[in-house]
């Protein structure tokens, strides 16, 4: 039986990019849905002439689109068998999303993400706070939780009966770890792949200004103390 795969794109000002993102997403993916997060430049237009579905999220946050995204899955007739979530800055490989869904097609994993090792990263493409908060937080996943998890990374894929399963409810830069949070606390089966990194196009909301990175890295961390501390 074929595997319905929908693409989830979160997209703040991609005019520049997001036509490049969607052309590379492999042909067995069945859907791609971008949600325009406010954006002030071509983002909808573009996206909407590359072929995907727009939706649109005027409540500006990293989480409020994925939130979005899944509002309009909940509402498809025929759901999909895995949801893949991917930027729109061009920094990942869309074409490495065969990769990324294959230990969920062929071991049954719940949750791949899509692991930027520093082999396989463009110089230049994390910024010093990006590597640090990465380590530090999976560092305190692995203390806390006994995780395996190298990265944060946003290019990942997981089944949709198990996404809807997490109940999913940050609305801004605490999506990633809250989803690998509760993954580990429902014991779901994971596997982390190596990806290709390279440096966006145009200036990162989140790590290219210091508000961004610190709001960011407090988010982060405060989701981990938080379920470090549940029972």
């Amino acid at each position: 039986m074929k595997n319905k795969i929908i693409v989830i794109i979160p997209a703040y000002n991609e005019e520049a990019s997001i036509v490049k993102v969607i052309a590379a997403i492999p042909e067995i993916v069945s859907e791609v849905i971008v949600v325009n997060n406010n954006s002030t430049d071509g983002t909808e237009t573009a996206a909407k002439e590359a072929g995907a579905t727009v939706l649109n999220e005027p409540k500006r946050g990293y989480g409020h689109a994925c939130l979005k995204g899944m509002e309009y899955l909940s509402r498809l007739e025929e759901k999909p068998d895995i949801v893949v979530f991917l930027d729109g800055d061009y920094s990942d490989y869309p074409e490495e999303l065969t990769s990324i869904v294959a230990p969920i097609l062929e071991q049954d994993m719940a949750l791949v993400i899509g692991a930027r090792v520093p082999e396989l990263r463009e110089k230049g493409s994390m910024t010093f706070p990006q590597r640090f908060g990465n380590v530090l937080a999976t560092f305190l996943m692995r203390v806390f939780f006994g995780s395996r998890f190298t990265d944060l990374g946003p290019f990942r894929a997981i089944q949709y009966n198990k996404l809807l399963a997490l109940n999913m409810e940050d609305k801004t830069y605490g999506w990633t770890v809250e989803m690998q949070l509760k993954a580990l606390r429902k014991r779901y089966r994971y596997v982390e792949v190596p990806v290709h990194y390279r440096n966006r196009i145009g200036i990162s909301k989140v790590s290219g200004t210091l508000k961004g990175a610190i709001f960011a890295g407090t988010k982060i961390l405060s989701w981990i103390f938080k379920y470090s501390l549940k029972k």
